[in-house]
């Protein structure tokens, strides 16, 4: 069995696509139980709303915008590395998925202020 190296460029690639996945994966369902207190219990969502106000919230959205635009962009890139030959341009595109998930959820912040 080959082991990746930890020295390659897209190892952090590799490391932040998983860790963004494991941590969706864990919000989800907290995700979807709020958004069923629309059906279930009004009163209770409108204070979970109210303390949705809070900048300290508005940053953990943020975060989790970030990972993920973030995870959607290492998908994206998995997909090619198997369809597409690549070059030493890889490194400039992982880089260029980071900066757009900064500029996708940087924009979700900046609406949510």
């Amino acid at each position: 069995m080959m082991r990746p190296s930890k020295s390659h460029p897209l190892w952090f690639a590799f490391v932040v696509h998983r860790l963004s996945g494991i941590t969706l994966a864990l919000f989800l369902p907290a995700h979807f139980w709020i958004m069923s207190l629309a059906l279930t219990n009004a009163d209770q969502l409108d204070r979970f709303l109210t303390f949705a106000d809070n900048p300290l919230v508005k940053i953990v959205e943020f975060c989790l915008v970030f990972l993920l635009s973030i995870h959607i962009f290492g998908g994206l890139r998995l997909l090619a590395m198997e369809f597409l030959p690549w070059s030493n341009a890889q490194k400039s595109l992982a880089a260029a998925a980071v900066g757009l998930s900064l500029f996708i959820s940087g924009t979700f912040f900046l609406q949510a202020i």
